[in-house]
């Protein structure tokens, strides 16, 4: 019997061992999807004790805190820090099964060399020797990004950011990882929103153009890629929560926009036709520009309107949706492949049962020089557990190339994170081992080791990087 979480966590064979330790253990990270806030790193923000670090914002531990019966008052109201972390040390016990039981006892050893495990009985203890390091300028921002080895962050930015603290950090000699910024145009795809038209004076205002058509949205939108690209952005991001595509004219969007500027309501057909149109245009425009076009696909956003009219959203009362992707995906991706714009893609489900859908839409485009130019994501939110990873990786396998998967990514807003990317290669080293010794794949350990190397590192620096 193995103990909990020993230096064999997540690997069952001889050869799971050898890969994790001979390719996987001392390699850098390549994160290339995150919510930090580049302002906390040019800042070095000093945390006062480790709620503020570990539990401020993080919606995964609300959410499982709210099911273990934790009152809203201890999760994100005005009890103090203490009673707030002594909560969590209540709920930790029994997340045995969930990866949030891995990842905290993986953040608290990796961070803070505690072995401990987290329960009401250690809570104080851990608590205090956590703030006490806390106070230490090992224990900030930057110095968890360098104890990971993290070469590059790709944060998640509003085209209409002035992206300052990526400037900032670009200038500082002593910063040696990249931060980079990732174009998420939620405020101009969600037509819909209260917030739009308000959001379209903030384009206005950063661009100095008038957006008062569909000409000068576009125009707008490429003028922000230009800037984004100018400061290190190769990539965007979309909040997808259902695929469907339609082919429309620039003439019956331009009154679909005049009405919501109006202050009209859409229907349901008018907002998939903006959609469809705005997407498509915003891909070829990452296309001239060689960016990665990331599409995170199948959530249902804000299921819980009280408390959304309470916290706001991204709370921690989102779940797995019906993206019914197949078509309207195939359409888009095609319509841009039409028009020789297709850029590259990584294509994220929220729905495991959609696992064959992107693993199979990913060989209907190619890149001639391009190995594995369409992308499907690593196992995402609801699935970036031990089963949901293999799953995704297996699926992927099964009709695709493992081999040029460009791996994980931790998608989170805390310091502490990087500890999901030695989870990942784990699981990574464990499903070759295990193939291997059952004589499902060749024991070849040069090409296996590289292999691992390529997934867990190099596969996303070139993809995202290479040109």
């Amino acid at each position: 019997m193995k103990n909990f979480m020993d230096e064999h966590f997540l690997l069952n064979t001889d050869t799971a061992i050898q890969l994790y330790q001979n390719a996987a253990r001392e390699l850098p990270i390549f994160d290339f999807h995150c919510h930090l806030n580049p302002q906390e790193v040019w800042e070095n923000k000093p945390y006062e004790n480790i709620t503020q670090l570990w539990l401020g914002g993080d919606h995964y531990k609300w959410r499982v805190m709210r099911m273990n019966g934790i009152g809203e008052r201890y999760i994100t109201g005005d009890a103090t820090d203490w009673e707030k972390f002594s909560a969590w040390a209540e709920t930790v016990p029994h997340l045995i099964g969930n990866p949030l039981h891995h990842w905290t006892h993986m953040e608290l050893k990796t961070f803070f060399g505690i072995e401990k495990r987290l329960s009401p009985e250690t809570a104080r203890e851990i608590w205090e020797e956590c703030n006490e390091k806390l106070q230490k300028p090992e224990f900030r921002p930057r110095a968890f990004i360098e104890k990971a080895n993290v070469k590059f962050i790709g944060t998640t930015d509003d085209p209409v950011s002035t992206l300052e603290y990526h400037q900032l950090l670009k200038k500082d000699e002593s910063f040696h990882s990249i931060i980079a910024p990732t174009f998420r145009p939620d405020g101009a795809l969600f037509i819909e929103r209260p917030t739009f038209q308000s959001w379209i004076g903030k384009l206005a205002q950063v661009t100095g153009l008038k957006v008062n058509s569909v000409d000068a949205l576009l125009n707008a939108l490429k003028q922000r890629v230009e800037f984004f690209h100018q400061n290190g952005g190769r990539a965007s991001d979309h909040d997808i929560q259902k695929m469907e595509y339609i082919e429309v004219t620039q003439g019956e969007v331009e009154e679909i926009f005049h009405k919501r500027l109006s202050g009209e309501q859409l229907s349901s057909e008018e907002l998939v036709a903006y959609r469809s149109f705005l997407l498509k245009e915003l891909g070829k425009m990452y296309a001239e520009k060689q960016w990665v076009m990331q599409l995170h696909m199948g959530a249902i956003r804000n299921n819980n309107t009280k408390m959304k009219e309470l916290l706001g959203p991204d709370t921690g009362f989102d779940s797995v949706g019906e993206a019914n992707m197949a078509e309207g995906l195939s359409r888009f991706l095609d319509a841009l492949e039409k028009e020789n714009a297709l850029p590259r893609t990584v294509l994220f489900n929220l729905n495991p049962k959609d696992n064959a859908v992107l693993a199979g839409m990913m060989g209907n485009f190619y890149e001639e020089g391009v190995p594995g130019k369409i992308q499907f994501g690593s196992g995402w939110w609801f699935n970036d557990h031990i089963d949901g990873m293999e799953k995704q990786m297996k699926d992927l396998a099964n009709v695709g190339l493992l081999s040029h998967f460009i791996g994980m990514l931790t998608d989170s807003r805390s310091f502490l994170s990087y500890a999901r990317h030695e989870y990942f290669r784990r699981i990574v080293c464990n499903i070759l081992g295990e193939w291997v010794e059952a004589g499902k794949a060749p024991n070849d350990m040069k090409f296996l080791e590289q292999m691992v190397k390529n997934i867990s590192y190099y596969n996303a620096e070139r993809y995202f990087l290479s040109r």
